[in-house]
Order: C-alpha cells, then sequence, then structure tokens
C-alpha cells in the first residue's frame, strides 16, 4: 500500500485519467452510449461516465484502505489532480464548479445505492449502480439494459483496478 495518503490518490488520478477514457471507448465502441445528432448528448454521457468511474476509484480506494482520515486525504487528493486535469481542458470556471457539483450529487446517489439494501442488496449493487449510472448518461428511464449491464461490470472492474494500483504500487 502507498503509504502517502496525497501520493495514494495523485497515483490513483494517474490510474484513472489513463483507464476512465479507455473505458468510455470501449461502452462507445461496444455500440451501448445513446447515438444521434447531438454533439452535446454525447459530451452528456462522457461526463456521467467521468463521474461514475471516479466514484469507482473512491470505491477502491476505499476497499484498500478502509475508511479513515488517510483514505480521506487520498480521495481529496484524488479529487484535485483530477479536477486540475479537467480544467485543463476547459478553463472555465462555471464549468468547474457545475461539474463538482455534478459529481457530489453522483456520489450521493452512487453512495445510497450502495447502502441501500444491507447484506442482501450487495449482490444487486453493480447493477443498481450500473442502471443508475445507465439513466444518467442516456436520459432516459428505464435505462437501456445493455448499457448498465456494461456499465456497471465497467464500475466494478475500475473499482477492483483502482484497489490494486493502490495497494502494489509502493
Amino acid at each position: 500500500m502507498i503509504r502517502d495518503p496525497q501520493r495514494r490518490g495523485h497515483v490513483l488520478a494517474q490510474f484513472f485519467l489513463a483507464v476512465g477514457p479507455r473505458l468510455y471507448a470501449d461502452l462507445a465502441e461496444a455500440g451501448v452510449l445513446p447515438t444521434g445528432p447531438d454533439r452535446a448528448q454525447a459530451e452528456r454521457a462522457r461526463d456521467e461516465w467521468e463521474c461514475f468511474a471516479l466514484y469507482a476509484c473512491v470505491r477502491g480506494l476505499v476497499a484498500a484502505g478502509g475508511f479513515n482520515r488517510e483514505t480521506a486525504i487520498a480521495i481529496d487528493a484524488l479529487h484535485e489532480r483530477v479536477l486540475d486535469a479537467w480544467a485543463g481542458r476547459s478553463p472555465d470556471p462555471g464549468a468547474t464548479a457545475a461539474r463538482r457539483n455534478r459529481i457530489a450529487e453522483r456520489y450521493a446517489e452512487y453512495g445510497g445505492i450502495g447502502q441501500a439494501g444491507g447484506a442482501a442488496g450487495a449482490a444487486t449493487v453493480t447493477r443498481r449502480l450500473g442502471e443508475a449510472a445507465a439513466r444518467h448518461m442516456a436520459r432516459c428511464d428505464p435505462p437501456p439494459a445493455e448499457l448498465a449491464e456494461q456499465a456497471g461490470a465497467l464500475h466494478e472492474s475500475l473499482a477492483e483496478g483502482a484497489a490494486e494500483s493502490v495497494r502494489r504500487a509502493e
């Protein structure tokens, strides 16, 4: 495990910035994302995926180190590094603030899904998280089943990869 929590968060940010876009490309190549002439729709789907993927990395941090003060420091460092990278792509402070707000909203939603159902809910959490993310990406309810399934599976893989990346990096 990376001992320094800030470094742990920074290493995970590098992992996220490298892997997150590739997994989104996998969703696109699989043909499960909403399509159409509206470029804004594609950008919203990508933005929603980024929130979902970032949440997977937070889940990975918690899985690797438990939920404690050091993990909270690592999560803050992860967010700082990722948001800085995103701000470099779009230096509009309004866009950065909107992205922060969306992340907070999604984390609250996804966290509630993860806590719902107790031990029995653990068996379906991947499906339920995938459905929630797919609803946001496709902007429809119910969401496309294939998108929900693939998003959930990629989210779980990303969470596991995030946990391993901080466990083995030192």
